[in-house]
């Protein structure tokens, strides 16, 4: 059901976490789940950011801004891991791998947006659209060993595309006149020998000087610059370990540059703020007279807060229920890896998955649903209709990640029961295996005739938190039962995402059951 007026203005100050008297901003500018971004100004004077996704479907999330500070979640450059039957969970499947550090650009000489980015170290995809909300399709892929490692693709002055790419070995690709093929390539720089290799390669040209932002996983953040693309570089430090903004934060690590509104240049990163993920930051810059750029930090940390960069332009509300209207499902939806797509429908209303899986092991199932969270202390809340079970089928919601728990309806014969399951877990070392389905922390059975239940996640990601994750449910919307324990949830990096919220239904016994997922609401 929609929200009550009253409690969406009781929220609002957690909706619009950066507005202060329309002056400054806090960071972060996005309390979600967006690494690697590349930060652009678009042909309409808009702000696109393109983001990592790595497995889910689909993937190359695309943010939009007037302000730089306040952002909407617009789409997705890649429709559909085209990638392997790897990302359609056939095989082994690709967990971890798909859509790193990839750049996106607006090109106006043919008025075509262009997605570049290498997927599992070997082929570089290049996909184009008409529009930035496309429809996106995959335009050229180039030969195999051709990996735009972390790149960055400029557009120059005389229309020729180039590519910024590589991992300590920083390399230059130029591109045919269409942006679908390689013309040469050539190593223009290596990273220096007292850090531990560069990477999250940015490229761009600046008052006729070529400049390239990376950074190294120990934390500091370089720019080279060169007059000639092909060189010779020359690089200075821009920042240092310095200290996240949010209590508890980690490191501070690859971005991009971009000049705001009234001329004034930023530096948008994230901070590895697990178990939420890598959230976005923005702090401005200061240009010596010598042509180099420094970080405007505050008491040596990057600032909590500073100047907007523009009249703010609210765009969205980043919590709030979905009722599943309009066609398809929105932006904010993603599915872990690519789905069956015979096995959920879309309809005004609800969305209806059917099992596609018959299994006992959650990281085994198709078409897991995910969502990100939103803010330090995320809530959310399925509305399901589980009236069409099949025997052995279970669907929930989970705390979704490399260790996860989660809160389930399971059908046993004409029994309907809720139950709370913690610590299902994979194998980081081992390709991802599950070594653990998870305990069962607490069952309990449902009343006769109940047909539809509301399932609930609370979790507390903020980086200096006791970062456990609590479930309950409801058979009315209103009045909810705690359920099982408190479940601490994994901060280790390997597997790049934070937590999801995770929506799924699969089989034990056999396919043909269905549940309907009717609402969710993310607060």
């Amino acid at each position: 059901m929609l929200l009550a007026f009253v409690a969406l203005i009781a929220s609002f100050v957690v909706l619009l976490p950066n507005c202060n008297a329309q002056t400054n901003f806090t960071n972060p500018v996005v309390y979600s789940d967006f690494a690697d971004n590349d930060v652009f100004k678009g042909p309409d004077g808009a702000y696109y950011f393109s983001a990592s996704s790595f497995q889910f479907s689909p993937g190359g999330p695309i943010l939009k801004s007037f302000d730089l500070v306040n952002w909407e979640f617009i789409g997705h450059s890649v429709p559909v891991l085209d990638f392997g039957a790897s990302y359609d969970m056939s095989g082994t499947p690709a967990w971890v791998q798909g859509i790193w550090a990839s750049t996106m650009r607006y090109r106006a000489s043919n008025k075509t947006w262009y997605w570049i980015g290498c997927i599992g170290f070997w082929n570089t995809y290049i996909y184009t659209a008409p529009d930035v909300t496309g429809p996106w399709k995959q335009a050229a892929v180039l030969p195999g060993s051709t990996c735009y490692y972390d790149c960055g693709l400029l557009i120059d002055d005389d229309d020729t595309m180039y590519v910024a790419y590589g991992n300590t070995n920083v390399n230059i690709a130029q591109l045919a006149s269409d942006g679908l093929s390689q013309v040469k390539t050539q190593q223009i720089f290596s990273g220096p020998t007292n850090l531990q290799g560069v990477e999250g390669n940015r490229l761009y040209k600046i008052n006729g000087t070529y400049y390239i932002l990376d950074d190294s996983p120990q934390g500091v953040t370089l720019i080279w610059r060169a007059t000639n693309i092909w060189g010779p570089w020359e690089n200075q430090t821009l920042q240092t370990n310095v200290g996240s903004p949010l209590p508890g934060g980690g490191l501070i690590d690859q971005g991009s540059l971009v000049e705001g509104p009234s001329g004034q240049w930023y530096f948008m990163s994230c901070s590895w703020d697990y178990p939420s993920g890598r959230i976005p930051l923005i702090a401005p810059i200061e240009w010596s007279d010598e042509g180099w750029p420094s970080l405007v930090e505050i008491n040596g940390a990057w600032g909590s807060s500073y100047q907007y960069p523009a009249t703010p332009q609210v765009l969205t509300n980043w919590t709030g229920t979905d009722e599943f209207s309009g066609t398809a499902l929105s932006p904010q939806w993603e599915w872990n890896f690519n789905p069956d797509t015979t096995k959920y429908t879309f309809s005004s209303g609800n969305v209806t998955l059917y099992t596609a899986t018959v299994t006992n092991d959650l990281y085994s199932a198709r078409n897991v649903l995910t969502h990100r969270t939103y803010g330090p202390n995320p809530v959310g809340t399925a509305e399901l209709d589980f009236s069409n079970m099949a025997d052995g089928d279970r669907a929930g919601l989970a705390a979704f990640r490399d260790q996860s728990a989660w809160i389930e309806v399971i059908r046993s014969g004409t029994n309907f029961a809720v139950r709370m399951i913690y610590n299902a877990t994979q194998d980081p070392n081992n390709s991802w295996t599950t070594v653990s389905n998870g305990t069962v922390a607490a069952n309990t059975d449902l009343p006769s005739g109940t047909s539809k239940i509301w399932l609930r996640t609370q979790m507390n990601v903020m980086p200096n938190s006791n970062k456990q994750a609590s479930f309950a449910y409801s058979v009315d919307g209103t009045t909810f039962e705690a359920l099982g324990k408190s479940f601490t949830m994994n901060t280790g990096y390997q597997y790049f995402t934070g937590y999801r919220y995770g929506i799924f239904n699969f089989a034990t016994e056999a396919l043909g059951g269905s549940v309907s997922l009717l609402s969710f609401s993310n607060q």
